[in-house]
């Protein structure tokens, strides 16, 4: 059975329904955020990168990032209003979250002490709640929220 290795929480900042999360070592990513954004797709890859699309507008979603030493147990897909699972590929063990408004986030996210390949599957909840506040009073902050969980990828 798998173990929970490491729990962090960051703010994503949303901005145009989208954020990211992208390899901290980001100067020789072919694609960086957020070129080829595909605002169609809950959750998209690119080598080094994750799309994730938001139920709102502008506001502040609220991130879990667990890392795990293989695959978590699986979610109730009745708790989540989306869930998608991507592979995703690290050259420094460290992620950091995007935004289409403010850019890099300071915030680091640790996978390992070094690079490695990844599966991540991304849940969320609260998507119709940050739309609605984003068609009314405007931003919100962990009115949406996601738990990002990675495992080492299968040879």
């Amino acid at each position: 059975m798998a173990e929970l290795v490491r729990r962090q929480h960051v703010d994503a900042y949303v901005g145009y329904h989208a954020f990211g999360l992208q390899e901290s070592d980001d100067a020789d990513l072919p694609v960086p955020f957020p070129d080829d954004f595909d605002f169609d797709v809950f959750l998209s890859a690119h080598p080094g990168r994750l799309d994730i699309t938001s139920g709102g507008h502008t506001h502040t979603a609220a991130v879990s990032v667990e890392v795990w030493d293989g695959r978590p147990p699986e979610q109730d897909l009745a708790d989540w209003d989306e869930q998608a699972e991507a592979d995703f590929e690290s050259t420094s063990g460290e992620v950091a979250a995007w935004s289409m408004h403010t850019g890099r986030n300071d915030d680091l996210i640790t996978l390992a002490d070094s690079g490695g390949s990844w599966r991540v599957r991304v849940s969320c909840v609260g998507r119709a709640a940050a739309a609605a506040l984003s068609e009314g009073e405007g931003t919100g902050l962990g009115v949406e929220r996601y738990l990002v969980q990675f495992w080492p990828a299968q040879p």
